[in-house]
């Protein structure tokens, strides 16, 4: 699988990186149809077909409730791995509530550490509520990802966005946006036009609508999408959630397919 740089950070990706929500939560997602979580083999299992197939990238975070967790204790030779983790969300009793202040950045990030058993973590983003110029503009939450980061103990971070506006902030003052973009929705092509121009790194979520995408549900179908998706401007890599091997499959035989 072909990787791509992620902006200036040094970090090479897999273009199609692996979302980890289903093997840690299934309450309050937006899958056309519901799941169970998988056994523990079945995620040994999962990883290992992910990096034979050439995917070296993970998406996970602390909203996703078990999954950092059972990414430390399951995850074949983690060290090989690319994770993108994040702070500010927390999902608790089927419910989410956010935090940005600056203690609780830091001890999110201490958490992340000692759950995916590292000494560093390679990205770090913050779990935007929707409102990202209010967190941008009143929370403390990037101070402490800069500390943290003058500390040697994340390489990169920034913000899975949902705004323009805060979308191009975090590509001028951080190294990584992860931004939506799919058939249905182009309106952050700007964040990913400008952070080609400044080289940084842009990571793609919802590109399947989470799941809607597939002709079986009614979606235009997936490989449009991976071709929309990989041809915009400056886009390091595309995150895909799946616990099903066959959709694995299927998913990087596409994308390889594209990419010749």
């Amino acid at each position: 699988m072909q990787k791509r740089a992620l902006g200036s950070t040094g970090i090479d990706v897999s273009v199609l990186g692996l979302g980890t929500v289903k093997i840690g939560r299934n309450q309050q997602v937006k899958y056309p149809t519901g799941f169970e979580l998988p056994d523990d083999d079945s995620v040994v299992e999962l990883f290992e077909l992910a990096r034979s197939l050439g995917i070296n990238f993970i998406d996970t975070a602390p909203a996703y409730g078990s999954s950092e967790q059972r990414l430390g204790e399951l995850l074949p030779d983690h060290h090989d791995w690319v994770i993108v983790t994040k702070v500010g969300e927390i999902f608790e009793n089927g419910k989410s509530r956010f935090d940005f202040s600056y203690d609780y950045t830091v001890a999110s990030i201490e958490q992340s550490l000692r759950k995916l058993r590292r000494d560093v973590l390679d990205v770090v983003l913050v779990h935007s509520d929707g409102n990202d110029m209010d967190i941008i503009n009143r929370e403390p939450v990037f101070d402490a990802l800069e500390s943290v980061k003058n500390k040697g103990l994340i390489k990169a971070y920034g913000m899975s966005s949902k705004t323009v506006e805060g979308g191009s902030w975090v590509v001028q003052h951080c190294d990584v946006v992860m931004a939506t973009a799919n058939l249905e929705y182009d309106d952050e092509r700007p964040v990913l036009e400008l952070a080609e121009k400044l080289n940084k790194g842009v990571i793609i979520k919802k590109g399947l609508q989470s799941g809607h995408a597939d002709s079986a549900s009614g979606g235009t179908g997936v490989e449009a999408a991976f071709r929309h998706i990989l041809g915009q401007p400056g886009v390091s890599s595309m995150i895909v959630g799946t616990i099903n091997k066959q959709h694995l499959r299927d998913n990087v035989a596409i994308v390889n397919e594209l990419m010749k």
